[in-house]
């Protein structure tokens, strides 16, 4: 069992996101786009358009970790591409420089798509010092989702080891679970997968490794999840599209460190498509953890978001919006 100690804070900062909410009310642990706008640029200025954070299908995070004067920056995804990460990290002010490590989630385009642009504009700011970023092996194969004819949807490739080292990333590719960020964070290894409910992405299939032809891949066993142990709350678990199903990540969290409470869960949980189906088992699965926060957005879906806030409760569920910041 991993020793991850309890930290003063972490503080979540979305960056690529599915949707844009500066109107609805949030709790106290929140600030919205439109409120950091407010707070940094006090005075005489006008919201416009140009202030404004893009929507993308894709997740992005900023996690930073607070110990007393120590403090740690993960990159948690990148979101699809390369116009709206920019875009985003600029109209946010936010200074990448003090991102000492990179998480990506898992092999989808929508989560890695910008990381050679996240990778340069790091470095930019950082004196061009190489960045720890941590795969798993099967995140670099070739993926696609077959379709009702029989033929094949190609993904877009996330880019590879060698282009990555190139851009300045020192790679770390295993399928082991470590801890990171000087010990701060935790990444979780591969994810068993032990409800009966639920399978992972159906029709997704992955390019045999001689590249002749295909086979199934719907468990996307390349996936992971970060965890932070936060004083007075417990865990906090990044989950970014969570193939492996909301009850499967919860239940290995809580495998993997005992008697710590899960606080929260942050991220999509790709509850929409042929996953709706599912909805009511995960939602009445996901009681059993007691969980005092579930920050839900990308792929969760309407009618999941909607069955979470009905069996939770609007104080207990707060959606993700691109520009939103939050605080445990």
């Amino acid at each position: 069992m991993p020793d991850l100690k309890p930290f003063d804070s972490v503080e979540v900062l979305v960056l690529v996101d599915n949707t844009t909410d500066n109107l609805s009310s949030v709790p106290a642990f929140v600030e919205t786009e439109f409120g950091a706008l407010g707070r940094k640029r006090r005075g005489a200025w006008v919201l416009g358009g140009a202030c404004l954070c893009c929507a993308a299908h894709g997740l992005s995070c900023l996690i930073t970790i607070r110990q007393g004067a120590e403090i740690r920056t993960i990159l948690f995804d990148s979101g699809p591409e390369d116009r709206i990460f920019e875009q985003n990290v600029s109209r946010l002010g936010i200074d990448l420089g003090s991102v000492e490590a990179i998480v990506l989630s898992h092999g989808h385009f929508d989560h890695g798509g910008a990381m050679l642009r996240a990778l340069q504009i790091i470095r930019d700011r950082n004196g061009g010092r190489e960045i720890p970023y941590y795969s798993h092996p099967d995140m670099f194969r070739t993926r696609a989702m077959k379709q009702p004819d029989g033929g094949m949807l190609l993904l877009e490739d996330v880019p590879s080891i060698d282009t990555l080292t190139a851009h300045g990333a020192k790679v770390i590719n295993t399928t082991e679970a470590q801890p990171i960020a000087n010990g701060m964070a935790f990444l979780s290894g591969e994810i068993p997968r032990v409800t009966t409910f639920e399978r992972g992405l159906p029709g997704q299939h992955r390019m045999k490794l001689n590249g002749e032809g295909w086979e199934p891949d719907e468990l996307l066993m390349d996936e992971r999840f970060v965890a932070v142990n936060v004083t007075g709350k417990g865990l906090i678990i990044f989950t970014a599209c969570t193939h492996a199903g909301a009850v499967n990540v919860l239940k290995h969290a809580k495998e993997t460190f005992g008697d710590t409470p899960i606080h929260a869960v942050v991220g999509g949980l790709h509850l929409a498509g042929p996953n709706e189906r599912i909805i009511p088992e995960t939602v009445k699965s996901m009681g059993e953890f007691n969980l005092a926060c579930i920050v839900a957005g990308h792929c969760t879906g309407w009618r999941a978001m909607n069955a979470l806030s009905d069996a939770f409760g609007e104080e207990r569920l707060v959606p993700i919006s691109v520009g939103k910041r939050y605080t445990f």
